[in-house]
């Protein structure tokens, strides 16, 4: 294991430390000024390098910031943590806005101090793994037949310049397979140019696809290379072909005939060598019989069809693909990626995803912002997978939608016409039903009066208490996911001081 860095001139400081991480099995390696650390990451090498870097604010010969943010020019990726006097908080704020892992206020209790370097060591691990495992990471997912079957058709495309179709539902990741058709092509070395034609306004498609000569209409200042233009050499997707407008179709055909083209405004043909590659989530053959697609340019995009299976027709992709999404979510957001129990999956798995596989990942999105806890359960998924599921196979301690509802509480939520009624049905059938206010109902204030009330119904006397704990927590921890585990930045975006967010992390154990 590579050794922890510390940079500290005090002698004591650096004695102590070193000890307490040797106990704990920790290389060390200590310096007593952030020139003497320049000098070692200068000739340091991967294996010899820093793990962590622990360096004290106010040095002789040089400032603990300024070390820094030279150290993160370099490497990036390398937890440091700055050991700081509880008077010189100001410059805690100016270590985590530099990317600092966390800061140590001094005088330090040791076994915290421990336990903090640890953190960052694990997490520096996790990065590397995760690291190691992007880069053997295939480009696209899955085991079911039926992209097994759109695998080997790229794989017989590899060596093709051949116009493809690809057609499938909305989210079923199209342009991911378009893009592994150009990277396994001849063309793989030149440009690859996506343009979605539904996203354009139809005044405006024209130059985007053939680009336009200067003064060719009003704000044409200077002459613009459309996308067959700077595709030239490579591939072109065009995405949503079907909503492509009916004249500029026939422009379209033109090019894919004989590689000519004129740009809006010109007299001089252009020629570009292009593969085209199409996509649609519509059929097709449909709208050329309404007369809304040209059918020779349908029959001339649609040399060979690569149909792309919907979500729901792999669902045993899901297990894989979801784990994916929740690591890519969570190096995204620089947290540590939650795992998901078996029950979860097998939930999650039932769900119909009518936004295919976009919907997942923002599904595992959602999940690593708002799951409580790190291992995600079944009960953590959101209302639309939760409301979706049969109600036999629904957590019997959690109705959809209402994420505070106690555990302990099984609560009945009725509505009619505009008036909400909750009843408790565990103890006493014949308990009364309090009137949940219409102005509250489906909002997380509803949620909330939902959860008071079993609560009161129960018996408990602390119900302030266990409110506020669980509603300052869940505050504190979306806060720190939004800010990437910056407390001081936290505690700014929420409107309280930095030792009020301390202490309440202390509190509420939230470490």
């Amino acid at each position: 294991m590579k050794p922890i860095w510390i940079v500290d001139d005090d002698q004591s400081i650096r004695f102590v430390l070193e000890k307490a991480l040797l106990r704990e099995g920790l290389p060390t390696r200590s310096f007593t000024n952030p020139r003497e650390v320049l000098t070692a990451l200068a000739t340091a090498t991967d294996e010899d390098g820093p793990q962590i870097l622990v360096s004290d604010i106010r040095m002789p010969g040089g400032s603990g910031l300024d070390l820094l943010e030279t150290v993160k020019e370099k490497l990036p990726g390398l937890p440091v943590i700055i050991m700081t006097a509880f008077s010189d908080l100001d410059s805690a704020v100016s270590a985590f806005q530099g990317g600092a892992f966390e800061y140590l206020p001094k005088p330090f209790d040791l076994p915290k101090a421990v336990e903090l370097i640890r953190r960052a060591v694990e997490e520096s691990q996790r990065e590397e793994v995760a690291e190691e495992r992007m880069a053997l990471a295939p480009e696209m997912l899955g085991q079911a037949p039926a992209m097994q079957d759109v695998f080997r058709a790229i794989g017989r495309l590899s060596q093709s310049n051949v116009t493809v179709m690809i057609t499938g539902e909305s989210g079923s990741g199209k342009e991911l397979v378009a893009r592994a058709l150009h990277k396994h092509s001849p063309r793989a070395n030149g440009p690859f140019i996506a343009i979605n034609t539904a996203a354009i306004p139809k005044d405006l498609l024209e130059s985007e696809l053939f680009g336009h000569e200067r003064g060719a209409f009003t704000g044409a200042q200077t002459m613009r290379r459309g996308r067959f233009e700077q595709a030239d050499g490579g591939t072109l997707f065009l995405d949503e072909i079907g909503d492509m407008p009916f004249d500029l179709q026939t422009r379209l055909l033109r090019v894919l005939s004989d590689g000519h083209f004129y740009r809006v405004g010109g007299h001089n043909a252009v020629k570009s060598n292009v593969r085209v590659i199409a996509a649609t989530h519509q059929d097709l053959e449909q709208c050329v019989k309404d007369g809304h697609f040209r059918e020779d340019l349908y029959h001339r995009l649609n040399v060979i069809r690569l149909r792309l299976p919907a979500l729901r027709e792999r669902r045993e992709d899901v297990f894989m693909l979801t784990r994916h999404f929740l690591q890519q979510s969570a190096k995204q957001l620089g947290v540590e990626p939650k795992r998901i129990s078996d029950a979860a999956l097998q939930q999650l798995s039932t769900f119909g995803f009518p936004g295919n596989v976009r919907q997942l990942e923002n599904i595992c999105h959602w999940l690593t912002v708002m799951a409580p806890a790190q291992m995600i359960e079944a009960k953590d998924l959101p209302p639309e997978v939760l409301a979706a599921v049969p109600e036999a196979t629904r957590s019997a301690s959690q109705p959809p939608g209402n994420a505070l509802v106690h555990a302990d509480a099984r609560v009945e939520v009725q509505t009619s016409e505009n008036l909400a009624f909750v009843g408790m049905s565990n103890a006493n059938p014949t308990a009364p039903a309090w009137p949940l206010s219409a102005a509250t109902a489906g909002s997380w204030e509803a949620d909330l009066e939902v959860e008071a009330l079993a609560l009161l119904a129960s018996g408990q006397t602390d119900v302030w208490d266990v409110l506020t704990r669980r509603f300052e927590s869940k505050l504190i921890q979306t806060a720190l996911v939004n800010t990437r585990g910056r407390r001081i930045e936290a505690a700014q975006k929420l409107g309280i001081g930095r030792n009020t967010i301390t202490r309440k992390i202390q509190e509420l154990g939230l470490e």
